[in-house]
């Protein structure tokens, strides 16, 4: 079942919302409307297959009871580093048969010239995301970092059905104690009314703006891995719409999930934060994925030993860690390559910082203007970006060679009365050709339009900040600029003005699901 599908968004979420208040209302305790949510919560992730409820019955009965017997083990000042070893190995390895299997079994045989296959193996919803937060849980209990729960707070954690199929990544710790709140379950008709208009701006984003682009996108990559070639402009054209359509896309399931969570009385951690208005790649890790981000730096880059040992170390554990992020996205090549690619964008920038502090810059005296901070960023991220979409690798490096311009530079056709003088030194003016099929005009226009929405607008947090929807959300600088505070005097309140522009917004949604698509980040 998709956020944006008629069922959820016309039976199961006024059905679910419903009922929680009313079991709140007449038990006056938690334990029904919660019983209710993971109830709901588990019917919503068996729409799809009811046998995956197997695999995540198992889950969380098995790490449930490791995860107390950890903790007891803990408090009682005898540690079981095998008790935590033993739950992780079968966490990854469950993860590793469904999701890598059959990669490495294809390569192991390519290597030696086979074609080895393990057969059709589905994979199981949303593996990756409660496989994670639950090895974080394991992790966090033998640290001592958190207390023993009921079978039935473990449960709601886990399966709580707008972080389950996509993320955020939750954590125990911020999650829980909401949960142990004793009136959460009572309903607020502020608290409603705001999280529905995050709902409802997540919507529009990913059913307006993201499929809207996505054509372009895929028009561009389906050519490339059939072998047609791009032109110079085709492939910028398609790298960027990608860029926009996975920007939007998860940018509006992120705002989903937070505003799901908070009509039910619970703030999410804050999991996208204009992560294209970034000056660096380190800045942009961390408002992009934030809870994935996080999750790899505190179990994994930190486990490896983070930045202890020197420079070399440090910079091996970056590299080894944005290798394993890229192969959590998928299991092929590309993803591994991205990974590596962004460990290396990393590595770099952190080589630049250093150079400019000895040089007397800094973030106060920056060396790089920055807007020419901004494009290298931004460039940097469409390249990667190539080989997260891309289906195979050869189509890929066909993209990618095409916007390097080694298979020549032709242009859109209306550029030709101001750019005519380059015609001599090879530009063409045949950007667009029948045989990829990509509409200049409309392209173009929305490549420019949605470009000036990210680059210009604020973002859903900025828009509802005074109400606090999700947590870790950044404090506002000290003297804002002047646009800002203008923008800060349009922040949303109840009022009929805002609940309009909403009710439009939702229309058009609702006009917009006859093109019901899945989200992106479903697929990992």
């Amino acid at each position: 079942m998709l956020f944006n599908s008629p069922e959820f968004l016309f039976a199961f979420l006024p059905l679910t919302l419903l009922v929680f208040f009313a079991l709140g209302r007449v038990s006056g305790s938690k334990t029904w409307p919660m019983l209710w949510l993971v109830l709901a919560s588990l019917f919503f992730y068996a729409w799809w297959d009811v046998s995956n409820l197997l695999l995540l019955g198992f889950s969380l009965v098995f790490n449930y009871t490791l995860s107390q017997w950890l903790i007891a083990r803990k408090t009682a000042g005898v540690p079981s580093k095998a008790g935590l070893w033993f739950g992780v190995v079968v966490n990854l390895g469950l993860l590793g048969w469904f999701k890598y299997a059959n990669f490495i079994a294809h390569n192991l045989g390519a290597a030696v010239g086979e074609s080895w296959s393990l057969g059709q193996i589905v994979l199981p919803l949303a593996i990756s995301f409660f496989t994670f937060q639950q090895i974080s849980y394991l992790v966090d209990g033998h640290r001592g970092q958190v207390a023993r729960c009921a079978p039935l707070d473990y449960a709601m954690v886990v399966t709580f059905f707008p972080h389950l199929i996509a993320g955020p990544i939750v954590r125990y710790q911020d999650v829980l104690p909401q949960f142990q709140q004793p009136g959460f379950f009572r309903f607020d008709r502020n608290r409603v009314g705001a999280g529905l208009t995050i709902f409802c701006l997540g919507l529009f984003k990913k059913m307006v703006f993201a499929d809207s682009i996505a054509p372009y996108a895929n028009l561009a990559f389906d050519a490339a891995d059939q072998g047609i070639v791009l032109t110079f402009t085709e492939a910028w054209v398609g790298a960027l719409a990608y860029t926009l359509q996975l920007y939007f896309d998860f940018s509006g399931y992120s705002d989903m999930a937070i505003g799901l969570a908070w009509m039910f009385g619970i703030q999410f951690a804050l999991n996208f934060n204009s992560p294209y208005k970034a000056l660096s790649i380190i800045d942009f890790w961390r408002r992009w994925h934030i809870t994935l981000s996080s999750f790899l730096r505190d179990y994994l880059y930190i486990a490896l030993g983070g930045n202890r040992g020197g420079d070399f170390k440090r910079h091996t554990n970056l590299l080894i860690t944005m290798l394993l992020g890229g192969l959590w996205h998928g299991a092929g090549w590309n993803f591994l390559i991205w990974g590596g690619l962004h460990g290396s964008y990393l590595v770099i920038n952190h080589f630049w910082r250093q150079a400019t502090v000895r040089l007397g810059f800094g973030d106060a005296r920056p060396l790089m203007p920055p807007a020419l901070a901004w494009l290298l960023c931004f460039i940097a991220v469409v390249v990667a970006w190539v080989l997260f979409r891309a289906t195979t690798l050869h189509g890929a490096g066909s993209v990618l060679a095409s916007m390097a311009g080694l298979n020549g530079i032709q242009l859109p056709s209306y550029t030709q009365g101001l750019l005519g003088f380059l015609a001599p030194f090879g530009v063409g003016f045949e950007g667009f050709t029948p045989n990829v099929g990509i509409a200049q005009k409309y392209s173009l226009a929305g490549i420019v339009l949605l470009m000036a929405v990210v680059l210009t607008l604020p973002n859903t947090q900025q828009w509802m900040g005074r109400f606090s929807p999700a947590l870790g959300l950044p404090k506002p600088p000290a003297k804002p600029s002047r646009l800002a505070r203008w923008f800060a005097s349009l922040e949303w309140q109840p009022g009929w003005r805002w609940s309009a522009l909403m009710g439009v917004a939702a229309a058009i949604c609702v006009l917009c699901l006859t093109r019901v698509s899945q989200f992106i980040y479903f697929q990992f």
